[in-house]
């Protein structure tokens, strides 16, 4: 009896070994971070390297000597009026889209997340958020060009000439339309989330303190929402400032806006003499969307504050 009862005192006194421990496993070599080797190396590839190399042709003449010369060109009059073309052309198409879109957001709030109105609209949002380039160029000049069928159809049966005083879908303020057009789907993607996470509890208990509806969007749906807003805004205007490909597909003769005058400085030597201008508005590109791009995280971060 006491042999047994000291064999299980020794039993229960020994250590145990049920794994490795805590500390061991916190210096054991992680692999996790290989699956970020190949979005890595996309990034470096196809966004870092051109970036750079974009940038730094900008301080370099032709035959590689360094030089302020392309840098100190962006204080131009004729390169200030096209960054002021796009500065203005971006911020109109991001109000428009940012305001289209928040009614659009407010009409689905209503309906069912999981019906087919509203998955219909989420769906189409996404691929017409990604429309653009030579499509969405062609489908516009098929649609409204000169020999497009509405523009055929005004002038025949209604009489009315859309381009009685010039074609202007090949001008600047025929971009206006195409950008909208891919404007508000996105302004539906980033908007939505944030106008589906108002609780309802703030509504009720705005009712049972005697509010009204427009009381409620008054007081906490719009100041609450307006980070959220004013951050999606950013992101539009950003996101018509870069945009090239549908700008060149409409407007081939010009560079009214600062993408289409980096073509022209990559496809022409005479614009004001410098080849590798090209870099300096990259850089004054990259400047301008950077500061956009950082003015959005901050806002963000401040309409993350009651959505978490």
């Amino acid at each position: 009896m006491t042999s047994a009862t000291l064999g299980a005192d020794a039993s229960a006194s020994a250590p145990t070994t049920v794994g490795p421990s805590r500390t061991a496993r916190r210096s054991a070599p992680s692999w996790a971070w290989l699956g970020l080797v190949p979005f890595s190396a996309y990034v470096l590839l196809f966004l870092a390297v051109p970036t750079i190399l974009a940038i730094g042709s900008g301080f370099f003449t032709k035959d590689g000597s360094f030089t302020w010369s392309n840098v100190t060109a962006l204080a131009d009059p004729v390169v200030l009026n096209t960054f002021a073309s796009s500065a203005g052309l971006s911020l109109l198409t991001a109000v428009v889209g940012a305001v289209v879109g928040a009614l659009v957001c407010y009409a689905l709030l209503g309906m069912n997340a999981q019906g087919t109105v509203r998955s219909t609209v989420d769906a189409a949002a996404g691929v017409l958020a990604q429309f653009g380039g030579v499509m969405l160029a062609f489908a516009f000049i098929a649609t409204v060009g000169a020999q497009g069928v509405m523009t055929l159809f005004l002038k025949d049966t209604l009489g009315i000439n859309i381009y009685e005083n010039g074609v202007w879908l090949y001008e600047v303020p025929g971009l206006i339309m195409p950008y909208v057009y891919f404007q508000i789907p996105l302004m539906v993607i980033t908007f939505m989330p944030a106008l589906a996470a108002l609780k309802p509890q703030w509504s009720e208990a705005n009712l049972t303190l005697g509010g009204t509806r427009a009381s409620f969007w008054a007081h906490v749906g719009i100041p609450v929402l307006a980070p959220s807003f004013f951050a999606s805004l950013l992101l539009l205007f950003a996101n018509a400032f870069s945009s090239y490909a549908t700008a060149a597909a409409l407007i081939s003769q010009g560079s009214q806006i600062v993408p289409l005058q980096i073509r022209a400085a990559l496809t022409s030597e005479t614009v004001l003499g410098r080849e590798n201008l090209a870099g300096a508005l990259a850089l004054g590109m990259i400047i301008v969307v950077g500061i956009v791009m950082g003015l959005y995280s901050i806002i963000q971060r401040r309409a993350a504050r009651w959505q978490s």
